[in-house]
């Protein structure tokens, strides 16, 4: 979140954790994320599940979605995910983090590392391409990276190291 306005966005990898927990609800796919100077617009592809009658099959049909959650948006989806993973109960009934909770946290992760002035990226067969706005001493320019599938779950697979839970998970630590 900001700290005041016009200031860089604070935290993406939770601002990011708690979008890809709404798409794994929504069960969003090829998603698209533009950061906007009062939230964030989020764009994906939703298959519908329908019947067309007794003895017929379940058909798909796939829609595009877009939602615009605003500051005050993000900070609830934040503060649901805190309560839903600081309580138990609650983590039984949701269950484990869904793909994109994942993936969008560790793209985060990345992207607080680069310090940017806005994010825009969009998801393709399961790479992420993203496109961040830097500042320099001269102007803003535009930075490009692209992370793979395999790039982005080997990032997930990495994240408990980074945040120092292997060594309290594992036996006698």
């Amino acid at each position: 979140m900001r700290i005041y306005d016009g200031s860089p966005r604070q935290n993406y990898e939770e601002v990011l954790r708690s979008i890809g927990a709404f798409l794994d609800q929504r069960g969003m796919r090829e998603v698209m994320v533009v950061e906007a100077p009062d939230g964030f617009v989020v764009q994906g592809i939703v298959v519908e599940n329908s019947t067309t009658g007794v003895w017929s099959e379940h058909v798909g049909q796939q829609t595009k979605e877009t939602f615009t959650f605003l500051d005050d948006d993000i900070a609830r989806f934040m503060e649901e995910g805190h309560a839903r993973r600081d309580n138990p109960q609650r983590a039984v009934t949701w269950g484990q983090a869904g793909y994109y909770e994942q993936a969008f946290r560790v793209v985060g992760r990345y992207v607080d590392e680069q310090k940017p002035a806005d994010i825009f990226f969009f998801e393709q067969d399961g790479a992420f391409v993203l496109r961040l706005l830097m500042r320099t001493q001269t102007g803003s320019r535009h930075v490009i990276a692209e992370f793979t599938r395999d790039e982005v779950e080997a990032m997930i697979a990495q994240a408990p190291d980074f945040r120092g839970e292997k060594a309290k998970t594992q036996p006698g630590a």
